[in-house]
């Protein structure tokens, strides 16, 4: 008998200082991929929009208050003991001064100082999306594979 696939949808926040860098945090060790970096933001509860999760759970854990945020990208991934999908979300605007209140580790990161292999496998679409939306800077056009619309989110 097949053991039954555990699905989680989870709001994720890309941070941006005013050099471009983006906010990331460690995993605790005791945590699901523990020992890797990630985004900030956490699991949708039952009868949360991705947006109130999304502004919650950046609250709970950086202290920041989201003022604005578009979508980014939406992500399917599976792992061998469950399956997340990844609502990404650009904040495009908040007040207070991201802060650990979770004792994880938190660092300011280049986009091109992100190390794929020291995020989890579901991340790896974030930096990938993050890095080709730098290449496209400054040029004319549309900005292929970054998320336009969602069925799942309410947006501003």
């Amino acid at each position: 008998m097949a053991v039954p696939e555990t699905s989680l949808l989870v709001a994720v926040g890309v941070i941006q200082d005013s050099a471009g860098r983006v906010l990331v945090a460690l995993r605790s060790e005791r945590q699901h991929q523990g020992g890797l970096w990630e985004f900030p933001g956490g699991k949708v509860e039952k009868g949360e929009t991705v947006r109130e999760a999304l502004c919650r759970e950046l609250y709970e854990e950086l202290g920041i208050k989201v003022e604005a945020a578009v979508p980014f990208k939406l992500l399917d991934y599976r792992y061998v003991d469950r399956r997340v999908l990844l609502d990404v979300w650009r904040v495009t605007r908040f007040t207070g001064e991201p802060a650990s209140r979770e004792s994880q580790p938190l660092e300011w990161r280049a986009v091109t100082d992100l190390n794929p292999d020291e995020f989890p496998a579901a991340n790896r679409q974030i930096i990938s999306a993050l890095r080709s939306e730098e290449l496209l800077d400054g040029q004319e056009g549309e900005r292929v594979g970054l998320a336009s619309a969602r069925d799942l989110t309410d947006t501003e």
